[in-house]
Parts: structure tokens; sequence; C-alpha cells
């Protein structure tokens, strides 16, 4: 089995879109609000269209055998004004396919666009990781990951239910 990654192209949007769905819908079942604070907007070919042609966002396709079977985008933003002009990486999304789990394309994903970032002079990383995503927290922390925020929610209308 040959695990790769490989940056998206506009011919992979559309395969990106659906990975993306699936992962919506992965996230909405425990947390509805996901879709409107987390995920992405739409028209969802635009945003991902986007990504691949924009030079501060990087995603990358993660593939077994050369079939994609996840992705991963991140960019970089400036820390505070203090930090004397240091950025941070942030791992906006990262998806594999449920079948395809467990078999390490998640780990080459992240191990490569970490690498980009660190090309571009970032030695600071963010990744989101919602309550009750054990599976996803244990991911991360197995790569040096540590929690320094949670963001408490609260709404008056039943937009998540």
């Amino acid at each position: 089995m040959e695990l790769a990654t490989r940056p998206a192209t506009s011919d992979d949007v559309e395969r990106v879109v659906a990975l993306y769905l699936e992962m919506e819908k992965e996230q909405t079942v425990k947390k509805p609000i996901w879709a409107f604070t987390d995920g992405l907007d739409t028209p969802l070919e635009a945003v991902l269209t986007h990504a691949v042609d924009d030079a501060d966002t990087y995603l990358l396709v993660g593939m077994i055998d050369g079939a994609a079977v996840g992705f991963v985008w991140a960019t970089i933003v400036p820390m505070l004004d203090r930090a004397d002009g240091a950025m941070i990486g942030r791992i906006r999304l990262i998806f594999t396919e449920p079948p395809a789990r467990a078999v390490g394309v998640g780990h080459t994903m992240l191990s490569d666009m970490l690498d980009i970032l660190r090309s571009h002079g970032v030695s600071h990383f963010d990744a989101p990781v919602g309550p009750g995503q054990r599976a996803a927290k244990n991911f991360f922390e197995a790569h040096q990951f540590a929690a320094r925020s949670i963001i408490m929610y609260s709404a008056d209308t039943a937009i998540d239910e």
C-alpha cells in the first residue's frame, strides 16, 4: 500500500467537495452548529477552488495507491504584534474517509502539511478539535499538539437543533 500526498489542483475540487460533504455529515451528527461555524461556506466549489489558487492557503490530497481518500487544508496567519512577526499555521480541516482510517493517511497528510508550513518559517501550529472527538484529540496529541483553548458556545435560537 502506497501512502502519499500532493497539492490539490483544480481537477481535485470535485473529489475534495465529496470528501468535505462526508466530513460535514460526520461532524454535524456530533454538533449541528459545526456546519455554520467551523465548516466551509457555500458554494463549496468556489471556496475550494479559491483554496487551490490562493498562495496563502495550502490544500493537500491524501492518497492510497493513487486514489484520493482524504484532504488537509491549512493557512498561515500572523500572531499578535507582540510576537515580533511570528506566524501560526492553522490546520483548518483534515479528513480521511472512514474505510481509509488507521492506516497512516492522516499521519502522512499532517506530517507533509507541517513540513510545508515549516518551510514558510512557521513554528507554531493550531488544529481545531471539537468536544467529544476523542479520536481526533488522540491523533493530534500523537503529533505533539496539546489543547491551548476551548471555545464555549451558547445560542438563543434553534439553529443547531
